[in-house]
């Protein structure tokens, strides 16, 4: 039996057996035998070769524009940047990945058009595990749906899902020590619902026998199993609907619902029109909000505040340590100490260290040895 009938075998017995906490850990064993088996299965087809898609990742963050084809993204990059990516009414119009840069608030955001996806695109269809490996590598998924066809968001998100993309959650706080001896000892905190049989069996199919296992935090089976495998990408995204200029006011209402029945808030979607211009300014707005960025403005010795290119940090990465990371040269290692003006201030030119957490269109001033 080849490894896509054990897969497919270890599928059917998974949604064949209840879940329940005397399935749990036959349930766990199962889904981790499958996990394994889908990553030797990747690693061969990936052994194969073949092409892919190599964009250079510039600017301050990257945007993957996601859709099946034909929603109108091509339309959507032009009208936010100055790319000129093929646009046409009929599908696979764009068979490159296509960069254009958004300018936003003094950011430089890159948005990548890659060609459209279709089912089984985790699989190799239509080339999709090379359009997928470049959705992996950016900051941000924009989905592009068509307001005729909202059901799209569903079979996309099965098909990031697929190829180890995580939208809008965090890894599991999960640590692995190995040891030597001693067996598996599994340390939980109090709001973890799996059994620690459950634990062992998953971390035993994952060829763990001695280790020291702490989780804080409850998770499922799978989120379990991502934690083990750790190369998963866990990505924000946002929806926006495009060619909402085509539709009548009586037919909002349906798209609301349709957005509704797919698990989507009509309030947190962008109704847009790419073609028409429309809805581009909130979906910037989004993409930025999303994005986690903050504008720091430099105050630069006798030169006074740069309000014009302001230094942009990336979400995560908002402590002054990270403002003189990217600012780079010699100021990290001849630091003294800041001074900051503000939303982060307590008052104006408050000195603050390296750990302080900088926010929207503060004023920095590094103060800094000769």
């Amino acid at each position: 039996m080849g490894l896509e009938e054990e897969i497919e075998d270890l599928r059917e017995e998974i949604a064949n057996t209840p879940y329940n906490k005397s399935t749990e850990q036959h349930i766990g064993r199962l889904k981790a035998k499958l996990a394994e088996k889908k990553e030797k299965l990747e690693k061969q087809a990936s052994s194969g070769g073949g092409g892919g898609y190599a964009v250079e990742k510039t600017g301050d963050a990257t945007v993957g524009l996601v859709g099946f084809p034909s929603v109108g993204k091509s339309t959507l990059l032009n009208a936010l940047t100055n790319a000129e990516s093929e646009v046409g009414e009929y599908e696979f119009t764009t068979l490159d990945v296509n960069p254009g840069m958004l300018k936003y608030n003094g950011a430089n955001i890159q948005i990548l058009d890659v060609p459209g996806l279709i089912e089984g695109a985790a699989g190799g269809r239509g080339g999709g595990q090379a359009v997928l490996s470049v959705v992996r590598t950016t900051d941000l998924v924009v989905f592009v749906l068509s307001v005729f066809e909202i059901q799209q968001y569903d079979r996309l998100s099965e098909e990031l899902y697929a190829n180890k993309v995580r939208l809008d959650t965090s890894p599991p706080n999960l640590s692995i020590a190995k040891t030597g001896k001693g067996g598996l000892r599994v340390t939980t905190t109090d709001d973890v619902s799996l059994d620690e049989g459950t634990i062992k069996s998953v971390l035993r199919e994952h060829g763990y026998v001695n280790a020291d296992v702490t989780i804080r935090g409850d998770c499922s089976i799978d989120e379990l199993i991502d934690g083990i495998q750790d190369n998963r990408e866990y990505l924000p995204s946002i929806v926006a609907v495009n060619k909402a200029d085509l539709i009548d006011k009586d037919y909002l209402p349906t798209v609301k619902d349709d957005l509704r029945d797919h698990d989507l808030d009509p309030d947190d979607v962008i109704f847009i029109s790419a073609a028409e211009d429309r809805g581009l300014d909130a979906l910037k707005a989004e993409i930025w909000e999303a994005l986690g960025l903050i504008r720091v403005y430099m105050d630069k010795p006798g030169r006074g505040v740069d309000y014009e290119e302001p230094l942009v940090l990336r979400s995560g990465e908002h402590t002054v340590d990270d403002a003189l990371s990217k600012l780079g040269g010699t100021l990290d290692e001849r630091f003294r100490f800041a001074r900051v003006t503000g939303p982060s201030a307590k008052h104006d030119e408050q000195q603050v260290g390296r750990d302080h957490e900088l926010r929207d269109e503060d004023v920095l001033r590094v103060v800094a040895r000769r």
